[in-house]
């Protein structure tokens, strides 16, 4: 029996089956690539779903976990600790933010947002906690965020949901408009549905949202859990759109890998989180904190984002290039912005998900017939080369 078998079948006798995973257990990652228990190596093109931006191991971030843990672990926020500091610094010298909120995952981010949205506009004497959303979209899997995402099938068996939740259609102006009231709080959207099939926002429709947030006297919420920390070829998303919110929420790829969310806000906003009002045991902890600054300081000082730019037009062209030689009988669409695309098929993506596996690569489906790739900021263009051409021929065989 296989090595990668043993650790299924154990995993089996013990874990929750709330995930199906792939029939592989990895012990190993370097750079763009990860080893399974077998011992063989397979190209990461989805970087644990957009969050392993800097590669696995990273030495930078080897480093700075290291120092840190022999420094300070955990101290909770009854006190203030140096390096959560240093982190918010780092946000707000970079970002819109004045203010930002630290906990472990995008759930947690989404949900202190919207949170923060309904205690806002309560202090401005507003009887408003209506939350507009999209159709399509991902935000977590708490009540409140599961509510949120736009996407029934993560609804069933917890009903009811939380009231005051409407979805819009995404990239649709006027079906915001009609969702709109005077109850509405906040709009919250993803500049890039990630989870909803990787759909890229137009500039006029998050311009728009823009526009109705500020005549509505509402707060505009982008969910950058999955689109931010360079993965657009901006730092985060609304640089690369030209629009700014009013709340901007980030994870996944601002620890890279190592657990860690962010709500990240105006000065006049994050007054309405008082003392009391909310809070995260473990959020900011300084091992995550440190390992979230070295993240940042590689982007902006190692050349990390320049080279994701280079890197998200190589892979588009040559993933039109692939579609061309597929023909639309093999592929519906190709869409996606700077290391973050998906790949429409016309039938059902776990079959050529599961052949990439088979040729040496990981990809995972964004919905159930889109294969998304995302991955490592530090892709090469070689390795590029060789996940299209797995891709390529896996559909080719399976499609």
């Amino acid at each position: 029996m296989s090595k990668n078998r043993e650790w299924a079948d154990r995993a089996a006798r013990v874990l929750v089956g709330n995930y199906k995973q792939q029939p592989i257990a990895i012990v190993r990652g370097e750079g763009c690539y990860v080893f399974d228990a077998d011992g063989r190596r397979f190209l990461d093109m989805i970087a644990g779903i957009a969050t392993v931006g800097l590669g696995h191991c990273h030495p930078r971030l080897v480093q700075a976990l290291d120092e840190q843990a022999r420094e300070l672990w955990h101290a909770s926020n009854v006190v203030y600790s140096t390096p959560q500091i240093e982190l918010a610094e780092r946000i707000c010298r970079n970002s819109f933010a004045e203010r930002v909120f630290f906990c472990n995952s995008g759930a947690e981010a989404n949900e202190a947002a919207l949170k923060l949205a309904r205690r806002w506009q309560r202090l401005q004497g507003r009887d408003r906690y209506e939350i507009v959303a999209f159709e399509r979209s991902f935000h977590g899997r708490s009540l409140f965020t599961v509510t949120a995402t736009g996407q029934p099938k993560y609804w069933e068996g917890f009903e009811p949901m939380v009231p005051g939740v409407l979805h819009a259609r995404f990239n649709d102006l006027g079906s915001v408009r009609e969702k709109v009231g005077p109850k509405t709080a906040a709009i919250l959207v993803e500049p890039v549905q990630g989870e909803g099939g990787v759909r890229p926002a137009t500039r006029e429709f998050l311009q728009g949202l823009r526009e109705i947030a500020d005549r509505e006297g509402i707060l505009l919420i982008f969910d950058e859990v999955q689109a931010g920390m360079g993965r657009t070829g901006s730092l985060f998303a609304y640089q690369h759109y030209g629009v700014e919110p009013d709340v901007m929420t980030l994870a996944k790829a601002l620890g890279n890998g190592i657990p860690i969310g962010a709500m990240c806000t105006k000065a006049r906003f994050g007054e309405a989180l008082t003392p009391g009002t909310h809070a995260s045991t473990f959020g900011g902890n300084p091992l995550a904190a440190r390992c979230a600054s070295a993240v940042f300081d590689e982007l902006l000082e190692g050349g990390v984002l320049e080279r994701a730019r280079v890197a998200g037009s190589y892979l588009e062209a040559r993933l039109h290039e692939m579609v061309r030689r597929l023909g639309p009988e093999k592929v519906v669409e190709v869409r996606g912005l700077g290391l973050l695309w998906g790949v429409e098929l016309p039938v059902p993506a776990a079959a050529t998900i599961g052949r990439c596996r088979e040729l040496g690569m990981l990809v995972n489906a964004a919905g159930e017939r889109v294969v998304r790739l995302a991955p490592p900021l530090v892709v090469e263009h070689v390795q590029i080369d060789e996940a299209v051409a797995i891709l390529e021929q896996a559909i080719r065989e399976t499609v």
